[in-house]
């Protein structure tokens, strides 16, 4: 290991981050010129660049004047997913433009490339850089070889590196460095190949012309498919940054939407909420192709049912049912858990995980937000095939004998199971919605047998998901008459009931739960998922808010007729997305974002809010 080095940061805050990608992986790039989040080539490859979770021993790839920066600016080029980042100093101001070259769907010659262009906007700047990769989340060692033409070979890792560059980078240790200085105007380039061991990736040094077509390029690509959204409201900018980074997180080789890029960031600074969020969470996957489909984007939804077929619904899935909560992208449903214990973990968050034992839990509401998803594709898309029918329909039977059982919930808490009113609810979507699909396409089903399920679930939640002497639906089932009353909880996915056609958003019942959570789970437009005081989760520490739950607030609001406040509120939750239009998981009270950075199901959800409340405001 060498030497600390002058230019080692702090950690920044979770919030200071663009990210980019190439629809296989993505890189985190903090405003202070570091990417320090990097797995390659895929999303759920160990880390090459991994900071963000020990600044000592995780690696990564700095680019940073030589004097003080007097102040740091972030933003993406319009309708791209191309970061600039720019940093004012005494002396000058300097320009980092970085991207992951895209340049055509599914391209069969893509290359998995880094580029970072360094340009001086005024000024005559003295620049450093240090690539420091520490492979296998700094557990793998590996040589540096610099070439004849100034770039550097990284090998002997599960990945191996080759950094073209058009200035000269001298060996040191494992890393390598340069100085230079940039006249105004002038720029230089730097170009990092991800390659198989024994296979390098070509690393030539970069020609500023051909840095130039691969920036075009990947502009027209991003500003291709965003133009086939729909979306025309009021809130354009803050729903497409929401669209870009929901395709960001998909993987487009096999049609999987991740839950977020990263590992280990915490739910709560120096507590153990830490995990791995580098997967295909049904849930959230299935979420996300509805916000899609709300945009006009098909493509992607017929992208993730191939891989729903492929993979989950042949997987035979294991003790919990036919289905497992997440799986690998490859459709994969081993996820064991393990700790990094080498990692100091962000702040001293710790332990850092991969993997996650989540996987192996019971959550029933998956099946009703999988089925959902599928009958939003037959409505909007292409249809389902058969072979994708046949396998709903064996699904279905399971859940039709396994419904009223606990579960342990859409929070996947880890203090025992329980009857979930959410999980019974999406329970009722899964029927209601297999039943609707049987009906609008002909398609074979046992009609009857369904829908007398769906009575008996819809019965079930209104006599014991409602607390009468609350007046709210609460967060698990009352237990059956004679046998005592359980404490009251409210749950923020009880916001959802309306939303996925279970109950009417006018209805006494609902508009009081509403009422309810807005009073105990609400501080400004920020939402808590539930008072784990009341309802322990097995978990120690606190938490944040939920980025999701205020979204999901706002658009309760708003199908209750309260459009207004609906406004309102929306518009003080985008204060809280960072200075890019993302959000973390979390959001703590101090407005400091907390977890997984970006999470898919934030974005989906404000899509859905601001979609929903553009047609209520007319």
């Amino acid at each position: 290991m060498t030497a600390a080095s002058p230019l080692d940061p702090p950690y920044l805050p979770i919030a200071e981050h663009g990210l980019i990608g190439d629809l296989r992986t993505a890189a985190l790039v903090g405003t202070d010129g570091r990417v320090d989040w990097f797995c390659a080539p895929r999303f759920d490859s160990p880390s090459v660049f991994g900071a963000l979770l020990d600044a000592r021993r995780g690696g990564h790839w700095r680019i940073a004047p030589l004097c003080d920066v007097a102040t740091r600016q972030q933003f993406y080029f319009p309708e791209t997913n191309i970061l600039i980042t720019r940093m004012l100093t005494e002396d000058g101001m300097v320009e980092v433009q970085d991207f992951m070259p895209v340049s055509r769907a599914h391209d069969p010659a893509h290359r998995q490339r880094l580029v970072r262009r360094v340009v001086n906007v005024r000024g005559r700047m003295r620049m450093a850089v240090e690539i420091a990769p520490r492979m296998d989340y700094g557990r793998a060692r590996h040589r540096v070889a610099v070439r004849p033409d100034g770039g550097v070979r990284f090998t002997g890792g599960p990945v191996e590196l080759a950094v073209g560059s058009t200035v000269p980078l001298r060996a040191d240790g494992m890393d390598a460095r340069a100085e230079f200085s940039l006249e105004e105007g002038h720029s230089e380039v730097f170009v990092l190949e991800v390659g198989e061991p024994g296979r390098t990736g070509r690393g030539d040094r970069p020609d500023p012309g051909d840095a130039d077509a691969l920036f075009e390029r990947t502009v027209a690509f991003w500003r291709g498919w965003l133009s086939g959204s729909a979306y025309t409201g009021r809130w354009r900018e803050m729903v497409h940054r929401s669209a870009l980074t929901l395709k960001l997180l998909t993987h487009e080789p096999s049609g999987a939407l991740v839950a977020a890029p990263t590992l280990g960031l915490p739910e709560r600074i120096g507590g153990g909420r830490n995990w791995d969020y580098r997967h295909v969470w049904i849930r959230d996957a299935a979420f996300s192709l509805y916000a899609l489909l709300r945009l006009g984007f098909t493509e992607e939804a017929e992208a993730f049912i191939g891989w729903l077929t492929r993979g989950p619904l042949r997987s035979g899935g294991g003790p919990a049912g036919p289905l497992r909560v997440m799986y690998t992208i490859d459709g994969r449903p081993d996820l064991p858990e393990e700790e990094l214990s080498h990692l100091a973990g962000y702040r001293g968050s710790r332990p850092v995980r991969t993997g996650n034992a989540a996987a192996d839990q019971t959550q029933l509401d998956i099946y009703g937000e999988l089925v959902d998803s599928v009958y939003l594709f037959n409505k909007y898309g292409a249809g389902i095939a058969h072979d994708g029918w046949t396998d709903l329909c064996g699904v279905l039977d399971w859940l039709l004998e396994n419904w009223d059982r606990p579960d342990e919930g859409i929070w996947e808490t880890r203090a025992g199971r329980r009857d979930h009113t959410y999980s019974r609810v999406m329970c009722w979507v899964a029927v209601e919605r297999m039943i609707r699909m049987a009906r609008h396409r002909g398609l074979p089903g046992d009609i009857v047998r369904w829908s007398a399920a769906r009575d008996r679930i819809y019965r079930q939640v209104m006599d014991r998901g409602w607390d009468a002497a609350a007046g709210t639906f609460v967060q698990s089932l009352r237990a059956p008459e004679g046998a005592g009353r359980d404490r009251p909880v409210l749950d923020a996915s009880l916001l959802l009931m309306p939303m996925v056609k279970f109950i009417s958003p006018a209805d006494p019942r609902f508009t009081a739960t509403l009422a309810a959570i807005t009073e105990q789970l609400v501080t400004d437009s920020l939402v808590f998922r539930y008072d784990p005081a009341l309802s322990p989760d097995g978990l120690t520490g606190v938490e944040g808010t939920f980025s999701i739950c205020s979204f999901w607030w706002v658009e309760a609001l708003t199908r209750t007729g309260q459009a207004e406040q609906a406004r309102i509120a929306l518009e003080k939750t985008f204060t809280y997305a960072n200075h890019v239009g993302q959000y973390a998981e979390q959001i703590s009270l101090t407005g400091e974002h907390l977890g997984n950075f970006p999470q898919a199901f934030t974005h989906l959800a404000l899509i859905s809010a601001a979609v929903n409340l553009d047609r209520a405001l007319g």
